[in-house]
């Protein structure tokens, strides 16, 4: 690590976005204990879920107030600090020390009690600004205001009134407030997998799916832009971050795109279309469908499952596209071998793979994620020390070795892998390339606490929102406007929904956009006869959507310093390129067997066509290219083709699939008739 005064200099620039080898040095040790404890608490459960979640939210505060300045960029005044930060920790050890007494006096909060929780809400809500900026704390403030003064509120949305203990006791103490359902997640699922990815991401796994799907498509119509939207992804099966996959890969694709010729704002749009739609991309998925199953008290798997098709056919829209946007930029690629980085970083794909087979034979992903991060490590660590091996046949007698060693974890548990790794990180002590291998696995320790820090702040502060909606029952109200609504049109119901998701959204992250929706909207759509999963589903889509669309666009505006374009003219094109997210969520309601929700094969086979057809279309008309450029009257014509595919009324699939065929076949003689006119001249 650099100088302290580099350091100084460097985080007050950039704080956790700093690379951590230029991180203070108490910083990085509280991040790399963090992640330890994280490791050793999902491994072997030493303590309460109670435990678990308090002194997951003190170790959040604690990095986010020593490395977050209160006001501007400067580095924050170290002191002042320490002492929010170690008080943060102390709300945890209370949590710790005193849950016996705690679990006994539930609901009769003492003097200490109180100050612990009033403590702990404020630090959270601090945390959260320095994190976020002030949009999701002033939405919760509004709530936790509401369950303070909501008694006096005129009609509906007044309740009978909580005093300040039970609003204190129902947030800092329990499983409803600040330590509920999504906080849990941050701490066991959502780390681990977050961990896992900085490891591959230190080992250089976005090296290898960038070259491979070069090598497999960069050489297409338009395949830099290809590349793009694989490698986005590749790398949603690692993080489900679309911000950190913009910010990531698009280093990369961005400026390969302009250079083939694209626009600086369709490159953007290709690369943050692209990376949103990593969080809906299974087998991984992002944070949210952690969340989601835990909340709907379904396997992981059936996320994964109903999230299949509707993830395939949205990159199958932004790839039509990219194909027909560099149709007509006559826009070329490059030839290269795609097995060439495969063979170079084959073995990056073997945890992955098993963690993917873990999560689809029915394993936890608590489970699954922490076999996966030992096998990366035991991968890392291995991969070190076999280059100092000369002969092959030593090399392959030493991997053998290896597999057999870790086989002894189905029989003797989780501690067989620990004492592998230890037994590798001896050896690669004292071998060459060993000790930066060691380095390596630190830093990736250290990035997996950073990536967990906004995700895990976001995660215990709309537990300010679980809590108020549970204790005052504003869910049940909401939902009845909705209900009403859907009484007479079950189609104002959803754009009232999807107009909620994408207003929140311009000021919050999908995480917690998620939670607050599917808390008030969701129960709403399942009593209107919207199936449990395809209704979380819907309010999740339009959650990611909202990073797409202006005026906030959160992906846009991080692809804008690579693309060197206005955030605005990106978001643009993103919604253009991101149709498929916008149609898919309507039709999975009203044809919930696109979500494997209902109906046999043949039901799912005959919604996919059409969902593809639609698709199709629209895609056309929005880059206003097929053959030729499209007239005006063919925009319209094609448009009204695919709005009739997507509506589930009597006759309107016939009246769309004629209106598609007369689109296609009116513009395909059109070509062929101006193809021959330009020949004849």
């Amino acid at each position: 690590m650099s100088e302290p005064s580099n350091n100084q200099t460097i985080m007050s620039q950039r704080g956790l976005s700093a690379d951590t080898r230029d991180w203070p040095k108490a910083l990085f040790f509280v991040a790399l204990i963090f992640s330890i404890f994280q490791i050793t608490t999902a491994a072997f459960h030493p303590v309460s879920t109670q435990v678990l979640r308090a002194v997951h939210v003190g170790f959040l505060l604690l990095v986010v107030f020593i490395s977050y300045p209160g006001i501007g960029k400067s580095q924050p005044w170290q002191p002042l600090a320490w002492i929010l930060g170690l008080a943060g920790m102390a709300t945890a050890a209370y949590q710790w020390v005193f849950e016996a007494d705690l679990i006994q006096r539930s609901g009769d909060l003492t003097q200490n009690d109180m100050i612990i929780g009033v403590v702990l809400v404020a630090l959270v809500f601090e945390a959260a600004r320095r994190v976020m900026g002030i949009a999701l704390p002033i939405i919760c403030g509004l709530f936790l205001a509401y369950g303070l003064f909501g008694e006096y509120l005129p009609g509906e949305l007044m309740h009978r009134g909580y005093g300040f203990d039970q609003i204190i006791n129902q947030l800092a103490f329990g499983t409803e407030g600040l330590y509920g359902t999504p906080t849990y997640v941050s701490a066991t699922y959502i780390f681990l997998f977050i961990l896992f990815g900085a490891f591959l991401e230190q080992a250089g796994m976005i090296r290898l799916f960038t070259d491979f799907a070069m090598g497999l498509f960069g050489h297409k119509v338009g395949g830099p832009a290809k590349v793009s939207v694989v490698s986005s992804a590749l790398m949603g099966t690692i993080t489900g971050s679309g911000v950190a996959n913009v910010v990531t890969t698009g280093q990369f694709t961005i400026p390969l795109m302009k250079r083939f010729g694209y626009r600086s704002a369709f490159a953007g749009g290709v690369e943050a279309t692209s990376s949103m739609g990593s969080q809906i991309m299974p087998p991984i998925m992002g944070a949210v469908a952690f969340i989601m199953a835990e909340t709907i008290n379904v396997q992981f798997i059936e996320i994964a499952k109903a999230a299949m098709i509707p993830a395939v056919l949205y990159f199958c829209s932004v790839f039509w596209m990219v194909h027909l946007e560099a149709k007509r930029a006559n826009l070329s690629g490059l030839p290269k071998d795609p097995w060439a980085a495969i063979k170079l970083r084959w073995y990056l794909l073997i945890p992955l793979f098993i963690l993917i087979g873990l999560l689809f034979s029915g394993r936890t992903p608590l489970f699954s994620g922490m076999v996966g991060l030992a096998l990366t490590a035991i991968v890392i660590l291995g991969s070190a020390i076999i280059l100092n091996l000369s002969s092959a046949a030593m090399r392959f007698v030493f991997w053998i070795a290896l597999g057999v060693l870790c086989a002894g974890f189905f029989q003797l548990g989780i501690g067989v892998m620990f004492g592998v790794i230890a037994l590798l990180v001896v050896i690669c002590w004292f071998v060459k390339g060993g000790k930066e291998t060691l380095q390596l696995c630190l830093h990736a320790l250290v990035e997996g606490a950073r990536h967990a820090v906004p995700v895990g702040i976001a995660c215990a502060l709309v537990g300010v929102i679980i809590g108020i909606v549970s204790l005052t029952g504003i869910a049940s109200t909401f939902a009845g406007y909705i209900l009403a609504v859907g009484q007479d049109n079950l189609f104002l119901s959803l754009i009232l929904t999807m107009v909620t998701c994408l207003i929140l959204g311009m000021g919050i992250p999908t995480i917690p956009n998620y939670i607050i929706t599917s808390s008030i909207a969701a129960p709403a759509l399942l009593d209107l006869g919207v199936p449990l999963i395809v209704s979380h589903m819907f309010v999740f889509y339009f959650g990611i959507m909202a990073d797409l669309t202006p005026p906030v666009a959160l992906a846009c505006f991080a692809a804008a310093p690579i693309a060197k374009e206005k955030g605005l003219k990106i978001s643009l094109w993103a919604i253009r390129i991101a149709i498929a997210g916008f149609i898919i969520p309507f039709m999975a309601v009203y044809e919930p067997a696109l979500m494997l929700q209902s109906g046999g094969v043949l039901d799912t086979l005959f919604v996919v066509l059409k969902a593809t057809v639609a698709i199709g279309i629209w895609g056309i008309i929005f880059t206003g290219y097929l053959f030729q450029n499209l007239y005006w009257w063919e925009r319209i014509l094609g448009f009204i083709a695919g709005g009739c595919l997507i509506m589930a009324t009597p006759l309107s699939d016939e009246l769309g699939f004629g209106l598609a065929l007369a689109f296609m076949l009116q513009h395909l003689w059109r070509a062929r008739k101006l193809q021959r006119l330009a020949q004849d001249k």
